[in-house]
């Protein structure tokens, strides 16, 4: 596996974030497009740096279709610089998706959104069930722009930055990050908090998708504080289906002990109604399940022959 700088050549910059730069680049042993995550750690506070260190691990941790796939890491003692080598998603971020969309006034097609929702769902249960040592990985950081698309318009969640692990035998974790539209009532309350919180953003992105505003919107943060504690927010578009709206409620929940679990949503009757045609789900479902699929698909044909 590569270690060296000069085995890339730097195409462009994608963009910049709290803690360096991202880049394409193109590795030139086989001619591949990749990203690297480029972050200064020579003025990083310790915190900081194990912060940078958790990142990297949990990339290295998490290995699933529908999660951004880290490759390589390289390490430039000279600059104090690591750049981190990932996986190139040339549909950009769903960030941009959505205001494409806002723009050109359309919505997005209810299909993407579903499909969005099974992808992004599949990946945090990827998270919250992550193997290594029985902890939890929390993305704490659920948003439109930290979720990217390929050629294919397939979701994979990216940017680990505000991840922690949360260990079973404290069970909870207390920091406060995030981004504010996105925020859980038990997040803005400063209380504990577990792996609804991601239920929580999973609910603001999906109702994103739909209305292409985020539910809670105010003029200051207390404002919105205000808002997310009280948990109201105007239905979506009525051309989108009870069972997306339904969806929103049950994740917009504001009794975090009252929101579905990742299972739960995976689990649920609205998500498998809505996603059968999706190849990827099939993987997930029993014999007995497809058979009653296949069963319910040769009834219909017959009907039209009739």
């Amino acid at each position: 596996m590569s270690n060296k700088l000069d085995d890339y050549d730097v195409l462009s910059i994608i963009g910049t974030g709290s803690y360096g730069t991202c880049k394409k680049v193109k590795r030139k042993s086989d001619g591949k497009i990749r990203v690297w995550k480029e972050l200064d750690y020579g003025s990083m506070t310790d915190s900081e740096k194990q912060l940078l260190v958790s990142e990297v691990n949990l990339l290295r941790e998490l290995k699933h279709e529908n999660i951004v796939r880290y490759h390589d890491r390289i390490i430039d003692k000279a600059s104090t610089k690591i750049y981190i080598v990932m996986e190139y998603c040339e549909g950009g971020d769903l960030a941009n998706y959505i205001s494409k969309h806002k723009k050109q006034r359309c919505y997005i097609d209810e299909k993407f959104i579903w499909k969005a929702i099974f992808q992004l769902s599949s990946a945090l249960k990827a998270c919250h069930n992550c193997a290594k040592a029985g902890s939890t990985v929390l993305h704490r950081d659920l948003k439109p722009a930290n979720i990217f698309l390929d050629a294919k318009n397939n979701c994979k969640l990216g940017d680990f930055g505000l991840a922690r692990v949360l260990h079973h035998d404290t069970s909870f974790a207390k920091s406060f990050v995030g981004t504010p539209y996105y925020m859980s009532p038990e997040l803005v309350n400063r209380a504990h908090y577990n792996e609804k919180s991601d239920i929580w953003s999973l609910g603001c992105l999906i109702y994103e998708m739909c209305a292409l505003v985020p539910p809670f919107l105010a003029a200051n943060q207390n404002l919105l504080a205000l808002k997310i504690q009280d948990g109201y927010f105007k239905p979506i578009p009525s051309h989108y289906s009870k069972d997306i709206q339904r969806l929103i409620e049950l994740t917009l929940t504001v009794k975090e002990h009252l929101r579905p679990s990742i299972e739960d949503i995976l689990d649920s009757q609205l998500l498998k109604a809505n996603v059968r045609h999706l190849q990827e789900f099939q993987k997930h479902l029993t014999k007995e399940e497809l058979l009653q699929i296949r069963e319910k698909r040769l009834d219909e044909r017959e009907k039209e022959l009739n």
